[in-house]
C-alpha cells in the first residue's frame, strides 16, 4: 500500500540564488511548470521537480542570464520518504 508521501521515483532538486536572481523570467518562460513570477521581480518556485522536467529545467538553467539557477538529482528511496525499515 502506498501513501501519499511515499516516492520512489527520482527527484530533481532545484535552488536559486534570489539575492542574484535579476527578474529576467527566462526560467518562467521555459519551465513554467516550475517558475513563475509573482509581480515584476519575485520569482516563485518548486524546489523538487520531476525527472521527466529535466529537460526544461536545463534549457531555464542556460538561458539563466545570472546563472541564479542549481539543478541536482537526487534519488529517494522509498524508505526515507516513507520512513519503511
Amino acid at each position: 500500500m502506498t501513501g501519499p508521501l511515499e516516492r520512489t521515483d527520482p527527484v530533481v532538486r532545484i535552488a536559486v540564488d534570489l539575492n542574484r536572481c535579476q527578474g529576467y523570467a527566462q526560467c518562467a518562460f521555459l519551465a513554467p511548470d516550475v517558475f513563475a513570477m509573482h509581480g515584476e521581480e519575485a520569482l516563485l518556485y518548486a524546489p523538487e521537480a520531476d525527472e521527466d522536467q529535466r529537460e526544461q529545467l536545463a534549457r531555464a538553467v542556460a538561458a539563466c542570464p545570472v546563472q541564479a539557477i542549481l539543478v541536482d538529482a537526487v534519488d529517494v528511496p522509498a524508505e526515507a520518504v516513507s520512513g519503511a525499515r
